[in-house]
């Protein structure tokens, strides 16, 4: 890098920019899904299985509500 000349450098920092891999769109998805992996380590057994059926009534709840 010594040997670029001062006026092509920022020339050589957009190249050198361009070369680094940019995450996509999914990959950020899938690192945010993953993140909440783990959240239910401490709930029993019992409440865990009982979680789908508490999210469902909530849901129906929350949506009977602006009928």
């Amino acid at each position: 890098m010594k040997d670029v000349p001062v006026n092509r450098l920022e020339e050589l920092s957009q190249f050198v920019h361009s070369l680094v891999q940019k995450p996509n769109k999914s990959a950020i998805l899938r690192e945010k899904i993953l993140s909440y992996s783990g959240i239910f380590n401490d709930l029993d057994d019992e409440d865990y299985n009982d979680l789908p059926d508490q999210i469902k009534k909530t849901r129906e709840s929350m949506f009977n509500d602006f009928n």
